[in-house]
């Protein structure tokens, strides 16, 4: 089944800056924009940045997931395993500050993956992941 490409549109509290992080750091490709949003190649899917000011009513939240806290929400990308590998030690290189540094789920269970969460510099909590047997990706 091929994946139909998402569109996911989020704030951020400084343009320039965001727009440098998912550029530069993350490499993907930018597309359109204005002053006020832009555009960019999340690795096949479209994201948008929107320029928001911070509100300093919003507060962080997190869930305990294997003894660490998964930030709520996030967003991301499931990643062939080899690419995980290389982008989790691009993401080491680049100086990311991890929330959740990258590690492994379920060893040798089904459903084993490997996964990482780190925020953007507006704050949005991103998770990239890997399953060893992308078959599992939904499995129980």
């Amino acid at each position: 089944m091929k994946i139909p490409p998402f569109h996911l549109a989020i704030p951020v509290s400084d343009l320039q800056k965001a727009r440098k992080f998912y550029r530069d750091v993350l490499g993907c490709g930018e597309g359109r924009s204005s002053g006020h949003w832009v555009d960019f190649n999340f690795f096949g899917h479209q994201l948008v940045i929107h320029y928001k000011p911070q509100s300093e009513t919003e507060k962080a939240h997190s869930n305990p997931v294997d003894g660490k806290d998964v930030p709520v929400p996030h967003f991301g990308v499931v990643l062939e395993w080899e690419v995980f590998q290389e982008f989790s030690k691009l993401m080491e290189s680049r100086g990311i500050e991890f929330i959740i540094e990258p590690y492994i789920r379920f060893k040798g269970e089904v459903g084993e993956q490997a996964t990482m969460f780190f925020k953007d510099p507006s704050g949005n909590a991103l998770e990239f992941k890997a399953f060893k047997n992308q078959d599992q990706l939904f499995a129980s």
